[in-house]
């Protein structure tokens, strides 16, 4: 079975906030942020599996500070947990003053993946080696937490979907 670390997993995506990412208040959609960390994610999933990955899941997306039009935004993503057939990505947004070089933390996000085989469906991942490094043990720790609350709520939308 192939082994891979978080570190082959590590994805730097660079945009630029355009017009027509802006709402009337000149900040970008977080639509388009959402749709760019899918796209992010998604190149560490497939990094790590070496294979075709769909997603599961984004967890919630709270931005801690606007984008304005005409700011770089860098997307940091790697894969940060994996189970028998779903990974958890993570990324990290950022925004440049492209004037001054500074950046600030806008917002994270936490994608959950699942490895596809020829026909389409779920097929075993690979093992991650998280090496001997405390922040991918964190990480991979905190992923674990998150996928029970993942769970946890799935159950509890069944057990409504059920009462009605």
């Amino acid at each position: 079975m192939t082994v891979r670390s978080p570190l082959d997993t590590q994805v730097e995506m660079t945009q630029i906030v355009l017009p027509s990412h802006t709402n009337n208040h000149g900040t970008i959609f977080g639509g388009q942020v959402a749709a760019w960390c899918d796209i992010c994610a998604a190149v560490s999933a497939q990094r790590f599996c070496r294979g075709p990955v769909v997603t599961a899941s984004m967890d919630q997306l709270h931005f801690l500070e606007p984008i304005r039009k005409g700011m770089v935004v860098i997307f940091l993503s790697q894969v940060n947990q994996v189970w028998r057939t779903s990974m958890e990505v993570g990324v990290r947004v950022l925004a440049e003053d492209p004037m001054t070089g500074a950046r600030r933390h806008c917002c994270s996000a936490y994608l959950t993946f699942v490895a596809l085989n020829e026909q389409g469906k779920p097929t075993q991942l690979p093992s991650l080696n998280l090496i001997k490094d405390a922040e991918f043990h964190r990480r991979a720790k905190e992923a674990d937490i998150r996928k029970a609350h993942r769970l946890e709520l799935k159950r509890l939308r069944q057990k409504d979907a059920q009462r009605d």
